[in-house]
Formats: structure tokens, C-alpha cells, sequence
């Protein structure tokens, strides 16, 4: 800079002008044809966000990855792939939706250490925190706050429902509130539900293209209602229950099947997010505290598509060395058609 302030005194004003639009030309070119040297951060709305975990063959979390480790494919199509820059301590807008319909109210007590275990995000003072449950209808018990007992509270005052589990409802609902926040934070939703959706309006379609939409990274904690059923028999602690026998469930598109089968791991599986049963209290709280420690550890991969087709894409995100290890990503993305 101090080179070509130097150059703009000695010049004319138009010449100063010129040579300083050709510098600058020449330094936008110049970055534009490296793309692997310092990562930037960016929110173009044409650019596809493809937060991505890596994890080795011990499930610990690999580091230290650059964009040209990774391959991204969209629909089977290779694509050049930038590395973008996370901000240290990134703000986070988190959406807690847990299920209170049905036997949710089972697992209550495998979820005390729920709230404690939100501490870690609070403590960075600047997560805010929304808490939506659902049985037969979605209710908004807490818009997004910072304010660390309020969450407690609502958390600790869980109550059981009816016999709805919306879980697609939920879904939905939360990525609305997620799509509001601010595009410079992480946005993340920590579904905690059964496998099974009971009762939503929502098309499936619509979810789909929701999720597809968003930015957001989805967090499953499921139970399996006949599982917890099968242990709480044996422990004998649901002899209050009307049905104390063992409930067997029964068990277009690929993707449409799978979330008919198992909502929370779908949806995660399409957001890169990660998917985990519980069915015991110790369970529930190394899958959390996995959850606040994997948060920050994702690498922001993005690339930018050349007019692509409407509707639902696939991507398929791996290391050039699969010795490395195994990448959890997003599986798709939604494209809107253009407009003439």
C-alpha cells in the first residue's frame, strides 16, 4: 500500500486513478487463482456451506486440513472446493426442540444433565439459545436468549404431552427460526425425539427443501420407544404405565423413504450433523457433551455451483486419503429455479 501511494503522488490524478484500478485488478486476479492460501469467509447467497467433521479411525476429530484434502461432488460432479475461515469463537444460535408427546416423558429423567451441559456454549457469551417442544402442535416456550437460567427453567420444567410427535413439524419450525438469525453465526439444531414422526402437516417434500435451504447443522438424540420400553421393563420402572408390553413399530424418493423410516437421521445425515441413540442416562450425557465439543471443530468447506438445476442435489464430500479418515457432511443442498 505504501508502494502505491507512493505512485499516486508522483501521477497525474487520472493516471494515479488508472494505475491504481490496474494494481487492484491484478491483486483480485492474482488471489482468485489461489485458492488453498489463507481461507476467507463468505455468505454469497450462490454459495453452498458444506460444514464438514472429520473424524480418524478412533473416533477422534482429525485437524489441521486444508480445501485441497477434500473432494465435493455435486450430483457425481466434481467441484472446485474453498476452505473458509471459521472466526475464533464463532456466535452460535442454537434451537433445542425436544419431544414431550407420547412415552417422551419417560426419558425426562435420562435428560436431567440437559441444561448443565448448555453451560459450555453460554459461557462463550455469545450463544443464544431457543427452546421449542412438541407432541400433536409445536409450542415456542423461549425465543432466542443469552440468558442462561431462563433456558434452566424452561428445561427443568418439561411436562409431559399428548400422544403427537411432530417431529417434522418441529423440524421445520426450528430452521424458520434458524433462517432469521444473523448469516454470520453457526446455526444448529439439537433435535431430541423418537425415530418415528406421529402426526405432522408438514409434506415431506417441504422439509426436505427446507433443510436443503438452510445452513443450519442438525444434532439428533433419539429413543427408541420400544427399546426404552424393553429396559424399563426390565428395571421395573414403568409398572404405572398402561401399556407395559412391548410395542413393535412397523418398520418416490430415497431420502423421502429414509425420513418415513428414522426423521432425526436423515435430517442429520443431510446437514453433516451427527446422529446418536440413548437409552440410558449416562448415554444421553457423552452424547452431549460430545455435541458442545464438536461444535467448533467442523471444517467450513464451500463451493459455488454453475447454474444448477432446480430442486434437491446430492453431495458427496470424502479425503483424498481415506486413511485419514471418514468425513461427516452434508448430503444434499436444494436449488431454487431461477426466475426469468
Amino acid at each position: 500500500m505504501k508502494c502505491w501511494a507512493k505512485i499516486a503522488r508522483r501521477a497525474s490524478l487520472p493516471h494515479a486513478a488508472t494505475r491504481l484500478l490496474i494494481l487492484a485488478l491484478l491483486g483480485a486476479i492474482a488471489h482468485s487463482q489461489d485458492s488453498t492460501q489463507e481461507p476467507t469467509l463468505r455468505s454469497q447467497s450462490n454459495v453452498v456451506l458444506v460444514p464438514a467433521l472429520v473424524k480418524d479411525a478412533q473416533g477422534g476429530i482429525v485437524y489441521g486440513l486444508l480445501a485441497k484434502d477434500f473432494i465435493v461432488e455435486d450430483d457425481g460432479v466434481q467441484q472446485p472446493v474453498r476452505l473458509d475461515e471459521t472466526p475464533e469463537g464463532q456466535p452460535i444460535s442454537l434451537v433445542v426442540a425436544i419431544q414431550r408427546g407420547r412415552r417422551a416423558y419417560a426419558e425426562f429423567p435420562r435428560m436431567l444433565g440437559l441444561k448443565s451441559m448448555l453451560d459450555p456454549l453460554f459461557s462463550l457469551r455469545t450463544a443464544r439459545v431457543a427452546v421449542v417442544e412438541f407432541d400433536s402442535k409445536v409450542d415456542l416456550i423461549r425465543n432466542f436468549t443469552q440468558d442462561a437460567s431462563l433456558v434452566e427453567d424452561d428445561l427443568r420444567d418439561l411436562q409431559s404431552g399428548d400422544d403427537g410427535a411432530v417431529i417434522l413439524d418441529a423440524v421445520n419450525y426450528a430452521v424458520g427460526l434458524l433462517k432469521k438469525e444473523p448469516e454470520d453465526r453457526l446455526r444448529v439444531l439439537l433435535l431430541i425425539s423418537e425415530t418415528r414422526d406421529h402426526g405432522s402437516h408438514a409434506k415431506i417434500d417441504d422439509t426436505v427443501a427446507a433443510i436443503g435451504q438452510s445452513n443450519a447443522v442438525m444434532y439428533a438424540l433419539a429413543f427408541s420407544p420400544a427399546l426404552s420400553n424393553i429396559l424399563d421393563t426390565g428395571r421395573g420402572t414403568n409398572k404405572n404405565e398402561e401399556h407395559p408390553t412391548i410395542d413393535f413399530l412397523d418398520l418416490a424418493y430415497r431420502t423421502a423413504q429414509a425420513m418415513r423410516k428414522n426423521v432425526p437421521s436423515t435430517v442429520a445425515a443431510m446437514t453433516g450433523g451427527e446422529y446418536e441413540l440413548f437409552a440410558t442416562r449416562k448415554k444421553f450425557e457423552v452424547r452431549m457433551n460430545d455435541f458442545t465439543n464438536h461444535l467448533h471443530s467442523r471444517y467450513l468447506l464451500s463451493f459455488a455451483p454453475k447454474s444448477p438445476h432446480p430442486g434437491l442435489h446430492q453431495i458427496r464430500v470424502r479425503l483424498k486419503d481415506a486413511a485419514v479418515g471418514a468425513v461427516l457432511a452434508r448430503t444434499s443442498y436444494w436449488a431454487e429455479g431461477t426466475t426469468q
